[in-house]
């Protein structure tokens, strides 16, 4: 007979829950909290004066930029808020199968037709938008805005474990203190003024640089779901397109060290131009530019090990970029930060006893664990980097190029066990795993046989036949087809 796990006892559950940061992170870790147990309250505190409608803000640099958001991660957040991709649709997302992406790396194109991973595609102020609106409606919830946080104080005896200090004079009372504040986080700055050991941090900066712009298509000019030309250390210039909400498309051109692209619209386009393929500058001359070129380059990988303070305070937790930042190249970050939300619920679930919060960060820290090692691993191999990989991750590397290779090559099974491992749905030793191992010999030993072609990227103007009519003067004038073939030479149908 199975015993019957007993209820967590009220005060191991924390009642006021205090999340600093309502950028995705800090609204699913909000989310987490709220549905976690009935009764709780849970203030989000944003420094920003959060946007009514999807619109990019300060405090978040990145949001201009194209963001992936990895299947595992769109599965998490829906645990977390049933219904979310209905939400995200009715809201423009645009839907993409990625085993119709063209993806080119350093081997050769992808193969592509190939049903896959059904994912959304929007640009990271809609995602953004449509997430804070769920959070804001669960029951429990604040959403305080415009919200400077200054530092963190414990409680004294009878007072709630800790005080959240605003810039106001104020403070907010909080039985726990989840940190969502991202890369900016000042929490290191805190813990130290509060005498607690500092944490090892864990730096690998391959000096990514990204610019992009919006561009108005008209639909079906693009053939693929979105094009990839990956970066390599051999060619350090890459970039991507990919559909996103009101008929658009983000393209953006990617680049290390001095191979960054500009900021003014003449070195954009020469750097997309300028790539060892040609399909994003087809999208640009195909396309209408909407508005500046964006510019970001804060992409270093940064790692706290918070698990690994011993003398850490009760009542405290990090998540998001604050505690694990990567390259955003990866499209990582979202899709650990809604898995580490999964991880604060079922701790909060389960009962948080004080004392307990390491426990909690460090499987935390396991969920970043594997981007980590494959953010990393690829980005010391640029020379733009200090170090090397460890010599496993270099080995790994080697024979994940070398499935990568039978993946260009037509291997079915290669190309489907690279994506899932990519897309974080399945553990890396999946890369391992005897087919691979035997298709691996025969193509040493018989060849890899013919690369896959590249695809057809944009689809050429058709343009209609015109009809001519005589006019109330007997001349001929435009009708029938003339519409419509107006409306395919203009820019947007270019």
């Amino acid at each position: 007979m199975t015993p019957t796990r007993s209820r967590p006892s009220p005060q191991h559950q924390p009642r006021r829950v205090v999340v600093l940061g309502a950028s995705l992170a800090g609204a699913l870790a909000a989310a987490a909290a709220a549905t976690a147990a009935p009764g709780r309250t849970v203030t989000l505190l944003e420094r920003d004066e959060l946007p009514g409608t999807p619109l990019p803000r300060s405090g978040v640099p990145q949001g201009r930029q194209p963001h992936v958001f990895l299947l595992r991660g769109l599965l998490a957040v829906e645990e977390l808020l049933p219904g979310f991709r209905d939400d995200l649709r009715a809201a423009g997302a645009v839907e993409i199968d990625t085993g119709d992406l063209a993806w080119n790396s350093e081997l050769g194109w992808q193969p592509t037709g190939r049903p896959q991973f059904a994912l959304l595609s929007a640009t990271r102020p809609l995602f953004e938008d449509v997430v804070r609106r769920r959070v804001a409606g669960l029951p429990g919830v604040e959403v305080r805005d415009g919200v400077r946080v200054e530092g963190l104080r414990r409680g004294g005896p009878g007072e709630p474990a800790w005080w959240v200090d605003l810039a106001d004079g104020t403070g907010v009372a909080a039985d726990l203190v989840v940190d969502a504040t991202g890369r900016s986080s000042r929490l290191p700055v805190w813990l130290d003024a509060l005498g607690v050991s500092p944490a090892r941090v864990t730096d690998i900066d391959a000096r990514v640089g990204y610019a992009s712009r919006l561009y108005a298509l008209a639909p079906g000019r693009v053939a693929p779901t979105g094009v990839v030309v990956q970066q390599s250390p051999g060619e350090p210039r890459g970039g991507l397109a990919l559909p996103v909400e009101g008929g658009r498309w983000v393209v953006a051109g990617v680049g290390s060290g001095a191979q960054r692209p500009p900021r003014d619209d003449n070195g954009f386009v020469a750097h997309l131009r300028g790539l060892r393929d040609g399909a994003l500058a087809e999208i640009h001359d195909a396309g209408v530019p909407e508005g500046e070129v964006a510019v970001h380059r804060q992409t270093g990988n940064r790692r706290h090990h918070y698990e690994d303070v011993r003398d850490w305070p009760a009542g405290l937790l990090v998540t998001g970029d604050a505690l694990c930042a990567f390259n955003p190249v990866y499209g990582h970050g979202v899709t650990v930060a809604a898995c580490e939300a999964l991880v604060l619920r079922d701790a909060l679930r389960r009962g948080l006893r004080p004392g307990r919060e390491r426990r909690v960060l460090r499987r935390l820290a396991r969920e970043a664990a594997v981007p980590w090692a494959i953010a990393t691993g690829e980005d010391l191999r640029f020379p733009t980097s200090e170090g090397s990989p460890p010599a496993v991750s270099a080995l790994l590397g080697r024979w994940t190029r070398q499935v990568g290779l039978l993946a260009v090559h037509g291997d079915e099974l290669a190309h489907r066990t690279t994506s899932a491992v990519y897309h974080l749905m399945g553990p890396p030793r999946l890369l391992l795993r005897p087919g691979l191992v035997a298709a691996a010999v025969r193509a040493r030993l018989r060849g890899f046989g013919p690369a896959t072609e590249r695809p057809v990227v944009v689809r050429p103007v058709v343009l209609r036949p015109v009809v001519l009519r005589p006019g109330a003067d007997g001349a001929p004038t435009g009708g029938g087809h003339d519409a419509g073939r107006a409306a395919d030479a203009s820019p947007a149908g270019r």
